[in-house]
């Protein structure tokens, strides 16, 4: 059995609340999920450009003093509409399996009594 993930919905998500570099996208990942979801930098950064590529993200330099410059990103109309269409799918999926756990629970509670 294989999991479904779909981590550019959670890269979107996070950007839903304000422009971020990749390092802050990370760590609002892994400090909303409670430590639960970590994205590496061969992770995040790909899924990043692809984000970029897609129209559904904008990435602008920022320069900063005495640092080098680095990139943030910001989410798009068209990211706010993928989003609400992952998370409409998400929500169906994770539906879905909730039922199938809750009833295979059920069952085996009535099974053992």
């Amino acid at each position: 059995m294989s999991y479904r993930t779909d981590t550019k919905a959670l890269v979107l998500a996070v950007l839903k609340d304000g422009p971020k570099h990749g390092y802050a996208i990370g760590k609002a990942i892994r400090e909303l999920s409670q430590d639960v979801l970590k994205l590496g930098e061969g992770q995040l950064y790909p899924i990043l450009h692809e984000l970029e590529e897609r129209g559904w993200v904008e990435g602008n330099w920022e320069i900063q003093d005495g640092d080098p410059p680095r990139k943030v990103y910001a989410i798009t109309e068209s990211g706010l509409t993928e989003l609400a269409e992952r998370s409409k799918r998400w929500s169906a999926f994770s539906g879905a399996v909730a039922s199938v756990l809750n009833a295979s629970t059920l069952n085996a509670q009535v099974d053992a009594v």
